[in-house]
């Protein structure tokens, strides 16, 4: 007979988490690091008398806001390329709403985590309880039922023996890499209490099994075929050529038969900046070379993307007319995308399988590709080196003459600065350690970094931007810090996304993470505002202003000098530099307040984004640009 353990619920869960283990290339690792968590009633009694009793190896941080500390879970299993997890644990009401944001921003990232919050009570006995909302139509809907739609699996556990298969079942979806994303168990607080005789088996080590799948050889005989056909082949490095640890086998496929590489946000520095023909990211917020390179080629390896709106350019960065598609990816569904012959497989093993086949084959595509080169990187020096004369009557803003060269000395004046974003951008590149970790998320810095940012070393950019949620850039970099306790880490942040959510600066003090935190303050949510006045409307709410129209400034390094951190004020190169200096020898958390004028983002570089625009208005210049947009939305693909 089989021996049973009495353990409350949490008990279970706990010991079961501290059992589990991924299998991967012959390397076998602990799966779960701990727990991050925010006790309220509904946890604190179950889950966190549990972790005080007997965390095993777990390690347990303690986060300051819960949308906070997901997101650093979230980060946490990017840097670890989906094979490492924190859970994420809640109370009820509040404290789970919160998680809504960092689970959708998981899902859309395909990022493993495990959400915990606390529920009411299975029982209903004492209902409804602090913090229960209610409905009419059904006592069983919580505020957990919120999660369902952003979550990969959603489950509620009412009674303890449920939790068993429930966590089978999490870890089979979070492990699979076609499936993984953030799972959420939603466990009645009477319940995590409740006593129950498991099965001892059930807590014994458990090791999940990753495989590489290699695609079918019919499939590859098709792949083949297509290949060999073209003669200017481009492939699009995705987030799933990172996870698939990809870079070197796409590097040298590129190099051996002269096949252009573009990259995608989250597939950015899967191959470094430096291989001759990297034309950098792509689409709407990618560079010159690259989207000359994406229109001329008659032939799209996708690897591990998604196609989102800003890789394709709303579906007008390619030549549809004339260019085949092959897509590699562990999901079927995306390898549908764009009618492409379809590779269902390893990223990694499936270059491998194609670079066996490829006996004699060669591009036309190389000297193109060198000139191309070489043309975004003039244009990276050039805007590396903007100087800003307000008082030259020739002068005009990089992105839009429609703000005025007034209303831009009102903000240096106000801001007592004249800095540009992407000089100040491109000598941050220069001065960190090449081995440092930039980590940013939404606004215009993912633009200007997709473009201009050099990663001469693998896998050390890490954005955001497959769901841009303003607030991850400081918790997002608390979980890469997690992950690379011995790398400087550098949060890259905009003063709009910084005034979302930064609490946990404090829990990056608290548990000695040393972050860097490199802030771009416009006074305002600049990229809105690009956006709104690029279409032909005034500026309206996208600026920090005060009710007589006068520019709201705040000082942000007092803020962070009120919480611990040293901090600093640069406004020139030569501040910029010393700050930097300064940051790099300290053990403490840093923050540089980087000044910087409005409009002097990166912009354009012949890509299109496809945002809903009024067909009718007042305003006649939103009528001048509805032709544009029309126009261009008829020449995008439809499917």
């Amino acid at each position: 007979m089989a021996k049973k353990i009495k353990l409350t619920t949490a008990q279970a869960l706990v010991k079961f988490l501290d059992n589990q283990y991924i299998h991967f290339d012959g390397e076998e690792t602990p799966y779960v690091e701990g727990f991050f968590n925010i006790f309220g009633h509904g946890n604190v009694l179950g889950i966190g008398q549990a972790l005080q009793e007997d965390i095993g190896n777990l390690k347990v941080i303690q986060g300051k806001n819960e949308q906070g500390m997901a997101h650093a879970a979230v980060a946490f299993a990017k840097e670890n390329f989906r094979r490492k997890i924190f859970a994420v644990t809640s109370s009820v009401g509040p404290g789970s709403a919160n998680l809504v944001t960092a689970s959708a921003t998981a899902l859309a990232n395909n990022l493993p985590v495990l959400f915990l919050p606390g529920d009411t009570f299975a029982s209903r006995q004492p209902d409804p309880v602090l913090q229960q909302i209610e409905h009419f139509h059904s006592h069983k809907i919580t505020t957990n039922d919120a999660l369902q739609p952003v979550s990969r699996y959603w489950d509620r556990i009412e009674r303890p023996e449920q939790l068993m298969s429930a966590l089978l079942r999490a870890f089979e979806v979070m492990t699979n890499p076609e499936t993984s994303g953030p799972v959420t168990l939603s466990i009645a607080q009477d319940v995590e209490g409740e006593t129950f005789e498991y099965d001892e088996a059930f807590f014994k080590k458990r090791i999940h099994y990753v495989d590489r799948i290699i695609p079918s050889e019919e499939s590859l005989a098709r792949a083949k075929e297509a290949i060999l056909a073209s003669k200017k082949p481009l492939i699009v490095i995705g987030g799933g050529a990172k996870y698939s640890l990809a870079g070197n086998e796409i590097g040298e496929f590129s190099k051996k038969y002269k096949v252009a590489l573009v990259e995608t946000q989250a597939g950015k520095s899967t191959v470094v900046s430096d291989h001759p023909f990297n034309m950098g990211g792509v689409g709407v917020t990618g560079t010159l070379g690259a989207n000359k390179a994406a229109k001329e080629a008659d032939l799209i390896i996708g690897i591990g993307t998604r196609y989102t709106d800003f890789t394709s350019a709303s579906k007008t960065a390619f030549n549809f007319d004339e260019s085949k598609f092959i897509n590699i990816n562990v999901s079927r569904m995306q390898t549908y995308k764009m009618d492409a012959v379809q590779l269902v497989g390893d990223a990694k093993a499936t270059i491998q399988k194609l670079d066996e086949l490829l006996i004699s084959y060669e591009s036309e595509f190389a000297s193109q590709l060198e000139d191309y080169k070489q043309e975004w990187l003039d244009e990276r020096k050039r805007l590396a080196a903007i100087e800003i004369d307000l008082d030259d009557e020739g002068y005009q803003p990089e992105i839009q003459d429609a703000f005025g060269k007034e209303k831009l000395r009102d903000y240096a004046n106000a801001l007592e600065t004249n800095y540009s974003q992407t000089t100040a951008l491109v000598k941050v590149n220069e001065l960190i350690d090449p081995s440092s970790y930039v980590i940013t998320s939404a606004g215009s810095l993912p633009g200007d970094m997709h473009r201009l940012w050099h990663s001469t070393v693998e896998n050390t950019y890490h954005v955001e931007y497959g769901y841009s949620t303003m607030g991850y850039e400081i918790a997002g970099g608390l979980g890469v810090k997690i992950a690379h306790p011995d790398k400087e880490v550098y949060c890259m942040v905009g003063d709009g996304s910084f005034l979302m959510l930064h609490t946990e600066m404090v829990t990056a003090l608290q548990y000695g993470y040393k972050l860097n935190i490199i802030l771009f303050d416009n006074s305002g949510y600049g990229c809105i505002n690009n956006l709104q006045m690029g279409h032909g409307g005034d500026s309206y709410c996208t600026e920090f202003t005060k009710t007589d129209g006068s520019i709201l400034t705040v000082d942000y390094a007092k803020v962070a000098e009120g919480y611990g951190f040293d901090t600093f004020t640069a406004k020139s190169n030569y501040e910029l530099e010393e700050a930097i200096g300064k940051a790099k020898k300290s053990d403490n958390s840093t923050l540089i307040h980087i000044k910087v004028l409005p409009k002097t983002m990166t912009d354009g570089y012949e890509s299109f984004w496809n945002v809903g625009i009024s067909e009718h208005s007042t305003n006649v210049n939103v009528l001048d640009k509805v032709a544009g947009v029309l126009n261009m939305r008829d020449k995008a693909k439809q499917y």
